[in-house]
């Protein structure tokens, strides 16, 4: 009998107790729950170097909380060493996110703040259970070259931050340590903008200003406190923005229409070299062919000798004919004898040149010009020397006294300067050409009057940007969402000019405009109005825009371009001018001319 139940014991713990454990393992299929639990257990226990923190920056969350995990990409960026994101990522999906985000007060902060105070925050005490952002300072192989000096200027955010509250102002001992720091991390920092500029010690600044920062956070644990203040800081910094752009914005324009000291020298240099040449060495060749409608004209109306010249060279240095290509120059009194002069000790090769003083254009006067009638008028003088009226116009764009210059208007009178030719190829002097424009010529315009480069690509392109539709005379002939189009390289059909009687449209127009409720001032809002559908659209190669303002213009375009326009006010011959695109305008100067160097002209 004994020997029985001994058999007995032995078969249920062979036979029975297996079951038993099979039927637990079963169990873990059929309520996954709590094996998940147990895996989330072990994973927020899993430490690294030595690490003994919890993974799991969720506060106890139970496991109906937990849903499928998110299918997450991890780049070669990531690191171990912010466990909290993939812990993030297993316990919430996106609608649960965007639902922690909107109630989260600190994390809408954040999303306002600028970069530097998102650090400020991220570092608060509660930091890792509000935010999910945070600065990898482990993974230094694939830190930007500026990553040190982004993370001391975080740094004076934060003690600055700390060093307001009432807590650390309460700890005389914590607040003079991070005065120190503070001083000392600015000094290091400088005018640094990449790691290499700072010095040696930098590192060590950085790790002691760390260090300060942690007993700060240790001591501020108010997080209320911490949101208050930093949308002060907020506040204050999109206020100091908002003053700057309006200051950078006026100094822009005070600069652009400042004449730069070696640019006044030339004139005057060139101007008194001119008149120690006798009346023959004034002349230009080849002036019969100025007015032979078989051969190619550009017009050109500047004050600016040096742009002009290189207008012209860079035209030359892609033409395939030179000889057959001819350019009209036009300026004012002041710069007449100094224009000539400097063609005449610069000729370009076998090209034609003819420089012409707007003053001796007799028919050009105010009682056949509307334009000119009022660009002397006392109000519109008033209008841009009495700036300082509260009736004023607040936007400087268009207080540009060049307005004021009739050289800015004779392109609406290209039949009367060229009464003999058929074409003109209208060049700004703030263009350069990169490709050879004979072309032009050929193209059949339709009919039209005009040939430009639309520019539809934005908004403020559209005629409601140029044009007062709130007017009624705008309003019942014109399209607001009609595309503008380019000034700056435009081919004239004359013939087609003069039979469609264009100039006295625009005089019409201009009539019309005498108070200034149609359009601000300036020559594209009436040449809108005065080539409405008489404009041929030119392939947009032809004339590439933005190089006077636009930083990110597209490189494959300016490449392509036949004609690139430094349009704006970052003129190339100015030191405002955009550093990376000044080297296709510097190419066609000759800076060991003998009168540039003279007046200390440099690239």
């Amino acid at each position: 009998m004994k020997v029985r139940h001994i058999v007995l014991g032995l078969l249920s713990i062979s036979v029975i107790a297996p079951i038993f454990l099979y039927t637990d393992r079963v169990g873990s299929f059929v309520n996954p729950s709590s094996s998940r639990r147990d895996f989330l257990d072990d994973v927020s226990a899993f430490t690294v170097s030595g690490d003994t923190r919890h993974l799991n920056v969720l506060h106890q969350e139970t496991s109906t909380a937990l849903k499928e995990p998110i299918g997450v990409v991890y780049s070669d960026h990531s690191t171990v060493t912010r466990e909290h994101k993939s812990a993030r990522v297993l316990s919430a999906t996106d609608e649960e996110r965007q639902q922690q985000q909107l109630s989260n007060p600190i994390r809408q902060v954040i999303d306002r703040a600028p970069p530097g105070l998102t650090t400020a925050l991220d570092s608060h005490p509660n930091a890792s259970d509000i935010s999910e952002h945070s600065d990898n300072k482990h993974d230094r192989l694939t830190e930007p070259a500026d990553a040190q000096v982004r993370h001391l200027k975080d740094q004076l955010i934060r003690a600055k931050l700390y060093l307001s509250l009432s807590a650390i102002k309460n700890n005389p001992h914590v607040t003079r340590e991070l005065r120190l720091r503070v001083k000392e991390v600015t000094r290091a920092l400088g005018d640094a903008t990449k790691d290499s500029d700072l010095p040696k010690n930098a590192v060590d600044k950085l790790k002691a200003m760390d260090q300060s920062l942690e007993k700060g956070k240790q001591i501020q644990d108010d997080c209320a406190a911490v949101v208050k203040k930093l949308r002060a800081m907020l506040h204050s910094s999109e206020e100091q923005l908002r003053v700057h752009k309006k200051q950078t914005m006026f100094l822009t324009q005070l600069t652009a229409k400042t004449l730069p000291k070696g640019l006044h020298c030339l004139p005057l240099r060139l101007t008194t070299e001119y008149y120690t040449l006798n009346s023959s060495q004034q002349n230009f060749p080849n002036q019969q062919k100025l007015e032979d409608p078989r051969l190619y004209h550009y017009a050109l109306f500047s004050d600016n000798i040096l742009a002009a010249a290189v207008v012209v060279n860079s035209t030359i240095s892609h033409a395939k004919h030179p000889s057959d290509h001819v350019f009209h120059i036009v300026t004012d009194k002041l710069n007449y004898a100094a224009m000539r002069m400097w063609f005449l000790s610069n000729p370009p090769g076998k090209a034609t040149i003819q420089v012409q003083n707007i003053e001796e254009f007799t028919w050009l006067n105010s009682s056949y010009s509307p334009v000119l009638k009022q660009l002397g008028s006392p109000s519109m003088i008033d209008y841009y020397f009495r700036a300082h009226r509260a009736s004023s116009d607040s936007n400087l764009k268009f207080r540009n006294p060049k307005y004021l210059s009739i050289l800015n208007h004779l392109r609406f009178y290209l039949p009367e300067i060229f009464p003999k030719l058929n074409k003109v190829l209208f060049l700004d002097d703030d263009i350069v050409v990169q490709k050879d424009l004979t072309g032009l010529w050929s193209l059949d315009l339709k009919g039209n009057v005009n040939g430009a480069v639309e520019t539809c690509g934005e908004s403020f392109h559209r005629f409601d940007r140029y044009l007062n539709f709130s007017n009624p005379l705008i309003s019942k002939n014109f399209d607001p969402h009609a595309c503008g189009w380019a000034y700056g390289m435009n081919i004239f059909d004359l013939a087609e000019w003069r039979r469609q009687s264009i100039t006295e449209v625009y005089h019409r127009w201009q009539r019309l405009n005498r108070d200034r409720q149609l359009w601000k001032l300036g020559t594209l809002p009436p040449g809108l109005i005065t080539f409405w559908k008489r404009t041929y659209s030119l392939d947009k190669s032809w004339h590439v825009l933005g190089l006077g303002y636009n930083p990110n213009v597209n490189q494959r375009e300016i490449d392509r371009a036949a004609v690139i326009h430094y349009n704006g006010n970052l003129k190339p011959w100015l030191e405002i001018g955009i550093p990376k695109y000044k080297i296709y305008w510097a190419k066609y100067v000759d800076y060991e001319t003998v009168y540039l160097r003279e007046c200390n002209i440099n690239p």
